[in-house]
């Protein structure tokens, strides 16, 4: 079976150079490739020179995370993509695992690798850590790292299991079934894309499976294309997470308690940063709450009307493992995974 392993970059000179090596040492007979979305840092130019067997695609302009792998991967053959983010080092026989879960369970079609703290290599990272789940509600969380808490990895989730999301810093899907889910969707530029892909696979085909192998090890420095405190990264994050919402639950738009529910927390939120003289995160959560708003009300920010009545989907989160995270985590004071009931 192989594997293309599928970098994006935009201007990532130096993660290249500082990461890249790993990939080409540990992933011998499987093609690389690098999707370029119009880096201006010579990052092509390095490629070409130092990496001549490394299959470049080049996009006409930087088109974010979801357009970006959907414009370069329709150039891409092999059965199964991984994608990678160009900040992941991996480590020895990394593939193999996966490669084994893909051959040996046709049902697997997702999979995602062990993140560790590329920096600290003994804690998970937040972007994915050994797996992700959802809520009621939408929020996700991983097991070893809930909002701003990472644990330690001591081998507590070192158990192959079947999880809701798999991360985009390092995700494995076979090709049949991202050509089937239509790709990203590229309304969402940056961020929970590949939790929205996820979850409407579960509602198109609730038989297949995403797993975590937790013998694949890869360590993601985090943070490559907007800093874990941008506040950019906020709103997308905000934006996002109620899009997906909407997207891949039957609720009926202005009137769903859950939308009003996740509408006060983010107002709770941005008030928070207000009163705290956080402006550009104030900022940012108000964007983020202006346009989920006028999204429903049919904007050019409406994705309802693509996604509305699509079929099937049910009329409450069917994949979710708890009621809420926010209650779990901040008025019960349950900080881990291993903690929740």
């Amino acid at each position: 079976m192989k594997v293309a392993i599928v970098i994006l970059n935009w201007n990532g000179l130096n993660h290249l150079k500082k990461f890249l090596p790993s990939v080409v040492k540990h992933s011998d007979k499987h093609n690389i490739y690098v999707i370029d979305n119009n880096s201006s840092d010579n990052s092509v130019k390095y490629l070409n020179k130092n990496y001549p067997k490394i299959k470049l695609i080049i996009n006409s302009k930087n088109y974010g995370y979801a357009k970006g792998y959907n414009l370069g991967l329709k150039e891409i053959k092999e059965e199964v993509y991984c994608l990678l983010n160009n900040d992941v080092q991996v480590t020895e026989g990394w593939l193999t695992p996966i490669i084994e879960e893909f051959y040996n369970n046709k049902s697997v079609v997702i999979a995602q690798p062990k993140i560790l703290d590329f920096n600290e290599k003994d804690k998970f990272e937040y972007a994915g850590a050994a797996g992700g789940f959802i809520d009621y509600f939408g929020y996700p969380y991983c097991r070893g790292r809930m909002f701003n808490t990472v644990e330690k990895d001591k081998g507590q989730y070192d158990q192959n299991i079947d999880i809701f999301w798999a991360s985009g810093a390092c995700f494995f899907i076979r090709k049949e079934i991202f050509e089937l889910i239509n790709g990203f969707d590229e309304n969402f530029i940056n961020h929970m894309e590949e939790i929205d892909l996820c979850w409407r696979l579960s509602n198109l085909k609730p038989n297949f499976k995403k797993r975590f192998l937790f013998k694949s090890v890869v360590y993601h420095l985090g943070g490559g294309s907007l800093n874990y405190d941008n506040p950019k990264k906020l709103f997308y994050n905000i934006r996002n997470q109620r899009w997906m919402l909407i997207k891949n639950i039957n609720l009926f738009k202005w009137l769903s308690p859950t939308l009003i529910i996740i509408q006060s927390v983010n107002l709770l939120l941005a008030f928070y940063y207000l009163f705290t003289k956080n402006l550009n995160h104030f900022k940012e959560v108000f964007n983020a709450i202006i346009q989920n708003s006028i999204s429903i009300n049919g904007s050019k920010f409406n994705i309802l009307d693509k996604y509305y009545d699509s079929k099937p989907k049910s009329s409450k989160p069917k994949h979710y493992t708890i009621k809420s995270i926010l209650v779990q985590y901040f008025f019960r004071g349950r900080k881990k995974f291993s903690d929740l009931t």
